[in-house]
């Protein structure tokens, strides 16, 4: 997995490639724990994340949580099965999904 960081006066943008899981959560976990101070908008870019597991799902349920302090956090890009997984664990819900 490779996060591609872009940050715009108070917009941070995490580009996701690969598969968010296990071994590759604590990664995100500790971009988003280091680099959110500050922001006001958070944007996840999926547009070329293949895969997500409950580790992922995880980071990002902690990471909504921080935004909704302080800001928003959308997640973009997203394909038919990282959706589908959004959708059978109720994230759809949850997260503003673009």
């Amino acid at each position: 997995m490779t996060i591609q960081k872009l940050r715009n006066n108070d917009t941070l943008t995490l580009a996701v490639e690969g598969r968010l899981e296990t071994t590759t959560a604590p990664e995100l976990e500790t971009v988003v724990k280091t680099e959110l101070d500050g922001v006001k908008t958070l944007v996840m870019d999926f547009s070329k994340l293949e895969y997500i597991s409950s580790a992922g799902l995880r980071v990002l349920l902690a990471a909504q949580k921080t935004m909704n302090k302080q800001g928003a956090m959308k997640v973009t890009g997203v394909n038919e099965i990282v959706n589908e997984i959004f959708e059978i664990t109720g994230f759809s819900d949850i997260l503003t999904i673009e």
